[in-house]
């Protein structure tokens, strides 16, 4: 009998909310030890990355109660390397990793108590499946769309920048951007792009593409994995059994260093996959 399968999970922090990541670790201690319980997982590996240039930054960690963290096999800090980016942060630890599975997963995220035990189990049936995307709420309890298809210009600049009034005049053609016409409580296989809070991915799959790609600093990275990963062989499936909550934001509303950073990338994103105006 085979054993069961190895997990690793990373977690990126630059400037965290220590109340978010208490409640994310929280809540991915309790999943893990859930299928622990159940056989459904082998060893689990967490790697917090500490993008924060002061290497004594607060992390949060050690207000967790004691033993909280008891179910991972190893907790790996990984520290002193600076603001090195969202992708470059999460591949040193998905290009050191030999797990069978690697979850990608943002400190502002909090799972459901099966959501480990749901996706192992799907990915374990399905074994074409290179990356899992979960049913997602917003903080204020309404769905939060991750699984997109390919954006033109004009899309990202509606959902993204547009005043409300201009978003409810093209409220159609967001909603084809997000898939909402399909997202809902059965499976969608090859989702053109996920976004990236938690991406539960097949580690010989995103290992045999060397994970993220470096050049993007912040944003795209993870629509520019979700191409790679189906140019792979892999398919990419929306997996509603699978469930979280997302606290995080938009770039427009975190400043012009963000909406800076976010144009610099979707202009990488498209140099190198191909424009869309309209």
């Amino acid at each position: 009998m085979l054993p069961p399968p190895s997990l690793t999970i990373s977690i990126v922090l630059f400037r965290t909310d220590t109340r978010l990541l208490l409640e994310c670790l929280s809540s991915l201690a309790q999943a893990v030890d859930i299928a622990l319980q159940n056989n459904s997982l082998g060893i689990v590996r967490l790697v917090l990355v500490d993008n924060n240039p002061d290497t004594t930054s607060v992390s949060g960690v050690d207000e967790l109660p004691a033993g909280m963290l008891a179910s991972f096999h190893n907790i790996e800090w990984v520290r002193g390397h600076g603001n090195i980016g969202y992708g470059r942060g999460h591949n040193l630890a998905i290009l050191q990793s030999t797990s069978d599975y690697h979850l990608v997963l943002n400190p502002d995220v909090v799972l459901a108590t099966d959501a480990i035990i749901a996706a192992l189990d799907f990915m374990q049936r399905y074994p074409q499946a290179g990356l899992l995307a979960p049913a997602v709420q917003g903080a204020d309890g309404t769905i939060d769309y991750l699984c997109k298809r390919y954006p033109a210009v004009a899309d990202l600049l509606l959902r993204g920048f547009a005043p409300a009034g201009l978003q409810r005049l093209f409220k159609s053609r967001l909603a084809r951007y997000e898939m909402r016409d399909v997202i809902n409580a059965k499976l969608v296989w090859d989702v053109p792009l996920v976004s990236g809070c938690f991406m539960w991915l097949r580690g010989s799959v995103v290992r045999s593409i060397n994970g993220f790609d470096p050049a993007y600093f912040l944003y795209f990275e993870d629509y520019d994995l979700s191409i790679r990963i189906a140019a792979a062989k892999a398919r990419t499936v929306y997996v509603p059994s699978v469930c979280i909550v997302h606290y995080g934001g938009h770039a427009a509303r975190k400043g012009w260093h963000h909406i800076a950073m976010f144009m610099r990338a979707a202009l990488r994103f498209y140099n190198t996959h191909g424009w869309r105006l309209l």
